[in-house]
């Protein structure tokens, strides 16, 4: 479905209201009052039978008979009514349909979706309580109340939620640029709706509120390129698996793992907020959208109890509390009674009057040992609020240094301190009910920009990976066409092998003297595990004994787990026993890492302590592939801060690059076999440089099909690799481009002259590492960008071509080194996107290119180009309509 269809949902000429009465509580009264108060500008039609006008304003009887054909039209008649309704708008010819009603059944959506596909029109909805877009005075919706106009959309699947949020905003001065109830989302979801917000002009920042999603790959496409642009904030409720399983009774989404949501919202660069209260914050922090400086933060304050909970929610959300130098400290000192606290928070007492508050701030706007301000009060009989927020405003507003420093402000109390909150709004300034939201809107500032920050890094590239595809492809079909399905240690070791990962020997014994047997040949001390495809967790049944030193401690502990299984288990299947010489444990590290199939977002990737079973997939950070370095080492970071690793004194030190390189590989296992629907390597044993997988668990499925459709994000192409040779005989490589091609790039664009980057970029450009990572860190989903590489790794040229959202269209540009033209490098890379561009069903390649760019001009000539000259503008139009090529 177009993109473009959304035009007419946002951006209404005219208008029918289905179901309009005069029924005061009905929904179509109340989108009749909204509507009309709004000043929408455009005709407005209400239909019902019943009435000859609703609200003042002729009504027409049914769809057919209306004069003109709506470019919008609200749903507001019960459920079962709603299919036969879509039907007739398809044939008016109506472009989209807000619907109201709740509780529509899977076969009447399923009905509507298809008849919205069918007729070219975009739905928002069932179960929408409409939309409000207060900078074009439209409401349609049944809200309680308006929406101001303002800078933040706000997107949300639960129309109580819209209530709620909109009740507080009026309390609080808060407006948005577009204010959108989801509702259930049989046809537009949140992903056309972040592609289109991302492009609005009256949107800065966006908010959403979701129970679930339902294309993760659309989706996190989606997210990724919003995020880039603006700052992108996410409610996503169903934390617990009993929440997530009542938000899938709410919205009819699947039931994915909560953390992986929460890694899906970190990978795209967006902010996860934590409940309602911080989503009330995260409103305020957005409506001033305010860039963060820096990451240290100072606390002037008339009370040390709530400076103090403020510095636990900071401290406890990994925030970082500045320290004063000696200078800011006398500095202070000179303003400041002797009783002050002589550090930071910067307590100046409960009495403190107004000057003591001006002086401190203007004393401190002098200072650069942090980079953001929280100024608190608690209400005081010795001085009025409002008179201190007034004069800290005068000083924020005319010193001029206030412009370096993030300044938020927390006015503890409720009626005493509503007015210096509101003049506070009124200035432009953040400000908060409590210490712990104040504290908590910082950290939103922080963890986003950390969150870009990694969206941003440059991967580091590692070329000696082993990737025997072709040999574990084997494996698998090997294993599949026996009918084994579950894998364990000693059957999957050639397997890991293939992609590097280092898996104890192992030996199989069927009995307690087999297992005395093979001891003794590998050396003691042993351990003994139970093999058995009934028994998920051997702790179950013991089934683990370590450390046995002689051939009597292995025939007991074999018998042993053997009798507990009989009588635990008694219609088990024993596949056996495993027989491994120890390991080395002193000083090591155990770690569990898993791989999942989540019903939303396909493969995860977990990672977590390997002591015990996980009791669910809470007990681990988890990441979505593919992973490279960079992305792995964010995994391990984040799995040690949320103590989902656990080290200890006595442990060597951690090599993290040496667990990136296993949680890469893995990553790469499971994205080249499908057939992998659930991994485990458990332990697997750290000690300094030298990773051991001791014990591997793996589950084998058939797939059909393409295996890349099951993961949230596209992988690397690798099909796209080929060899080819320039006009001189110079072998060259094309290929798509990699994150870690970073430096390569840099390279490149240093051997393309000023004149070339102009003519590509119609502008004298300096290039930094921020728009290197945007040209090399892209979505292959959307975007794709080949490059001509030598022999020797140097970058020759490149191509790019960046779809829009509905996969319609693409701009391509080129660049070639300056000193390596006329030697066939343009045509072959132009030749390369546009097989790419027809594989991947687009209708047209177009770019923009100067007059003075000949070569181009010749080029895209002889490839079948129809170029258009626009000198009045100095520019050409260059199109290519692909599906005329064949």
């Amino acid at each position: 479905m177009p993109l473009q269809g959304l035009d007419a949902l946002f951006r209404p000429a005219s208008i029918a209201v289905i179901g309009a009465s005069h029924r005061t509580q009905g929904a179509g009264h109340l989108v009749m009052k909204n509507l009309l108060a709004g000043n929408f500008s455009g005709p407005v039609m209400p239909i019902n039978p019943k009435y000859d006008a609703v609200a003042g304003v002729m009504a027409y009887p049914d769809i057919a008979s209306l004069p003109r054909v709506p470019d919008l039209a609200i749903i507001c008649t019960p459920a079962e009514k709603n299919p036969g309704i879509i039907e007739a708008l398809g044939q008016k010819g109506c472009k989209a349909a807000i619907i109201l009603a709740a509780g529509t059944l899977p076969g009447p959506l399923a009905q509507m979706k298809k008849l919205a596909r069918h007729y070219q029109m975009r739905l928002l909805g069932p179960n929408s309580m409409g939309v409000i877009l207060p900078h074009l005075g439209l409401n349609v919706s049944f809200a309680p109340f308006p929406a101001k106009p303002g800078r933040i959309a706000f997107v949300s699947q639960s129309a109580a939620v819209c209530a709620t949020i909109l009740d507080w905003a009026r309390h609080n001065d808060i407006g948005f640029s577009h204010f959108i109830s989801l509702g259930d989302a049989c046809d537009i979801d949140f992903a056309q709706l972040l592609d289109y917000l991302t492009r609005d002009r009256h949107t800065n920042a966006i908010l959403l509120y979701m129970d679930a999603i339902q294309d993760a790959r659309t989706f996190m496409s989606a997210a990724r390129a919003a995020s880039r642009n603006k700052a992108v904030l996410v409610v996503k409720s169903g934390k617990t698996r009993f929440g997530a399983q009542l938000g899938h009774l709410h919205t009819g989404g699947d039931v994915g793992l909560d953390a992986a949501y929460d890694a899906a919202i970190r990978r795209a660069g967006m902010l996860r907020v934590r409940d309602t209260h911080d989503l009330f914050a995260a409103v305020e922090t957005l409506n001033h959208a305010q860039s963060l400086r820096g990451e240290r933060l100072v606390i002037l304050t008339n009370g040390g109890g709530p400076a103090i909970m403020a510095i636990d929610t900071l401290l406890a959300r990994g925030g970082k509390l500045a320290s004063l130098s000696d200078v800011t400290l006398a500095a202070l000192d000179q303003v400041l009674p002797t009783a002050w606290s002589h550090t930071n928070p910067i307590d100046i007492v409960g009495d403190a009057p107004v000057a003591r508050y001006v002086d401190s701030l203007k004393t401190l706007l002098e200072s650069d040992d942090f980079d953001a301000i929280l100024l608190m009060h608690a209400p005081s009989a010795a001085v009025s609020s409002t008179q201190v927020a007034k004069a800290l405003i005068e000083v924020i507003r005319q010193h001029p240094r206030a412009r370096r420093f993030n300044i938020l402000t927390n006015w503890s109390g409720e009626t005493s301190v509503f007015e210096a909150r509101r003049c506070f709004t009124e200035a432009g300034i953040p400000t908060y009910r409590t210490p712990e939201s104040a504290a908590g809107a910082f950290m939103h500032l922080v963890e986003y920009r950390r969150n870009q920050k990694l969206l941003m890094e440059t991967p580091v590239s590692i070329s000696d990976m082993p990737n025997d595809i072709d040999t574990v492809r084997g494996l698998i079909r090997h294993a599949l066409d026996a009918g084994i399905l579950s894998l364990d240690t000693h059957e999957v070791s050639n397997l890991m092998a293939g992609y590097g990962i280092q898996t104890l020997p192992t030996w199989i014994a069927s009995d307690a003297s087999e297992a005395t047997h093979i001891a003794g040949q590998v050396g003691y001390p042993v351990a003994i595990k139970l093999r058995s495809p009934d028994i998920p967790h051997k702790s179950d049944v013991s089934g683990v004994m370590l450390n046995l030193r002689s051939a009597v401690e292995v025939a007991q502990a074999a018998d042993g787990i053997l009798d507990r299984v009989r009588q635990t288990y008694p219609g088990a299947r024993i596949s056996g026993l495993q027989v491994q010489r120890m390991a080395r444990r002193a000083g090591a590290l155990e770690l569990h890492i898993g791989v999942r199939s989540d019903p939303v977002f396909g493969p995860i990737i977990l990672l977590g302590d390997g002591g015990v079973d996980w009791e669910g997939e809470e007990q681990a950070a988890v990441a979505l592939p593919p992973l490279n370095m960079t992305l792995a080492r964010y995994l391990v970071i984040h799995a040690l801060k949320s103590g989902k690793i656990r080290e200890q004194r006595s442990q060597q030190p951690l090599d993290i690059p040496a667990i990136c390189r296993v949680l890469s590989q893995v990553s790469h296992l499971i994205i080249n076999h499908p057939e992998i629907i659930s991994l485990d390597i458990h332990p697997l044993l750290v000690s300094g440089n030298e990773l051991v997988a001791l014990d591997v668990n793996m589950k084998l499925s058939p797939y059909e099909g393409e295996g890349q459709a099951r993961l949230a994000i596209r992988p690397y192409p690798k099909e796209w690799e080929e060899s080819a040779q320039l006009k001189d005989g110079s072998p060259i490589v094309l290929r798509p481009i990699l994150p870690e091609d970073e430096p390569a790039h840099k390279d490149f664009v240093g051997h393309v002259s000023d004149e070339d980057r102009y003519k590509r970029f119609f502008a004298d450009v300096v290039i930094g590492h921020e728009e290197l990572a945007h040209m090399t860190q892209i979505d292959y989903d959307r975007e794709m960008a080949f490059v001509a590489v030598a022999l020797d790794g140097d970058i020759l040229g490149v191509v790019r071509a960046v779809s829009d959202p509905d996969n319609q269209d693409a701009e391509f540009a080129i660049l070639v080194r300056s000193d390596l033209k006329g030697i066939g490098l343009g045509r072959l890379l132009m030749e390369k996107i546009i097989r790419y561009a027809k594989s991947r069903g687009l209708g047209m390649l177009s770019a923009v290119t100067m007059p003075s760019n000949r070569g181009m001009l010749v080029l895209a000539r002889k490839l079948g180009f129809k170029v258009e000259m626009h000198l009045e503008d100095g520019i050409v139009e260059l199109r290519l309509p692909l599906h005329e090529q064949g």
